[in-house]
């Protein structure tokens, strides 16, 4: 299979794994301030192909297919106990990936914690499927900034390219009924997040016999610093 899902190779010892999936137009880059691992578990960003050092694969053009590509991937990695974790539109493939191991037969992450997504039925939603270029070209700069980068005029065109062909996959997603999966869900809600509220969240209840909903402080982009609060939500062992 080409390309590197992971942005690290997994180390043998850890106790668990947390898998953490990336949003729309940008890659596994985003966790670099998250720690390495939390409490004995080791933090694995996700990679998708078509963005950093992935950039000349072909893009993954659908969440099913991200999905099923993944699980390939990660079959030598699911020997211990493990969680995914997606912000935003990073939970949607967060989920279906889950769901396809569920429908494979493989192992089944312990938790999916999906955090200011709403529940694929409910799909799309996403603020910037509504910004023009030059708004979008905003919205990548005051990424960069937040990620403590200074935008690029080139670099922010690479990542504009990507980011289009995410949001077409964004676009036309959308599960015509709720699917349960066979393990526990954590929905986040961060409580000053002005782009999605807890009300558009409830449709994550259809999505296991057991979900939670946990509030967290702070706004949409805040997860990327790796406040403590989140990083204790996220060890699930």
């Amino acid at each position: 299979m080409a390309g590197n899902w992971l942005l690290r190779r997994p180390r043998t010892d850890p106790v668990g794994r947390l898998f953490c999936f990336p949003y729309s137009g940008v890659g596994a880059s985003m966790f670099s301030r998250w720690p390495e691992e939390i409490d004995g578990i080791e933090v694995c960003p996700v990679q998708p192909p078509g963005r950093e050092n992935r950039s000349r694969e072909a893009h993954y053009g659908s969440y099913e297919r991200f999905a099923a590509d993944l699980v390939e991937f990660l079959r030598p990695y699911l020997d211990r106990p493990f969680a995914f974790f997606g912000h935003c539109a990073g939970a949607l493939p967060a989920f279906e990936t889950a769901l396809r191991l569920a429908e494979t037969g493989l192992p089944a992450p312990a938790r999916l914690y999906v955090s200011a997504q709403v529940a694929p039925h409910d799909c799309p939603h996403d603020r910037y499927l509504d910004l023009d270029e030059e708004q979008l070209r905003g919205e990548m700069s005051n990424l960069v900034t937040l990620r403590g980068g200074t935008p690029h005029p080139v670099l922010i065109d690479l990542a504009l390219e990507v980011l289009h062909e995410d949001l077409e996959v964004n676009r036309v997603y959308r599960r015509p009924a709720p699917v349960a999966l066979p393990g526990p869900v954590t929905v986040l809600e961060w409580t000053e997040d002005t782009e999605i509220s807890l009300d558009q969240m409830a449709g994550w209840r259809h999505y296991a016999e057991a979900v939670e909903y946990t509030a967290l402080p702070g706004g949409h982009f805040d997860f990327l610093s790796a406040p403590p609060l989140l990083m204790k939500t996220l060890s699930f062992l």
